[in-house]
């Protein structure tokens, strides 16, 4: 059964579940549906100039300073897998459409290096100032966590604020507590117009 998290909260991952290395991380969200009517979301969704939303998960892994130190440590469509092997990337879904995750991202925890801290999950607007789009576009925006060996479902947050103007978020940490891994939903949206932007506030 899986632990339904509030926005703040905080969880044990492994000290629940000893013996727990690989997790699969699953983020999904679905575009607004269009109006039929016409109207601003119509002419959006519509198939005129502008294009549907595309939405990418990405993973920033941090040191104890809170700092990014090698642009490898930063997990996206562009770099599949963090050089140490520990983070692996699904790969990149453009619409959202359809049910489940929309995107997934591996993480064997035993892997990651001592001098990582946290990994920080963002999902953001593929140029979102350029095509004007937002997050109040995006509904049912979630994270979860999986135990893949199992398919146990260990952790589900459902990211329900209003992100009007808000062009990334700032999703979940994954984290060190000593000997173990905890989570931290997150749910905080930003202006930031691109995944470059949301590393400089770490860099």
């Amino acid at each position: 059964m899986a632990i339904n998290l509030q926005k703040g909260q905080r969880v044990d991952l492994t000290k629940g579940n000893p013996g727990l290395s690989k997790i699969l991380i699953g983020l999904g969200w679905d575009p607004v549906q269009q109006n039929k009517g016409g109207g601003f979301l119509g002419s959006l969704f519509g198939g005129g100039s502008t294009a549907s939303i595309d939405c990418d998960a990405s993973v920033i892994m941090v040191n104890e300073q809170g700092k990014v130190q090698a642009n490898n440590d930063v997990i996206y469509f562009g770099n599949l897998k963090s050089r140490d092997g520990s983070v692996h990337h699904s790969g990149d879904n453009l619409t959202g459409d359809g049910d489940g995750d929309d995107e997934q991202i591996n993480v064997e925890l035993n892997k990651v290096p001592s001098h990582i801290q946290k990994l920080i999950f963002v999902v953001n607007i593929y140029d979102a100032v350029k095509r004007r789009q937002h997050f109040g576009m995006i509904q049912n925006a979630f994270i979860r966590i999986v135990n893949p060996l199992s398919n146990q479902s260990l952790i589900h947050y459902n990211l329900t604020d209003d992100y009007a103007g808000k062009t990334s978020l700032i999703v979940g940490e994954l984290y060190r507590h000593g000997q173990d891994w905890k989570f931290a939903a997150i749910g905080t949206g930003t202006n930031a117009g691109s995944l470059g932007e949301v590393v400089k506030s770490y860099s």
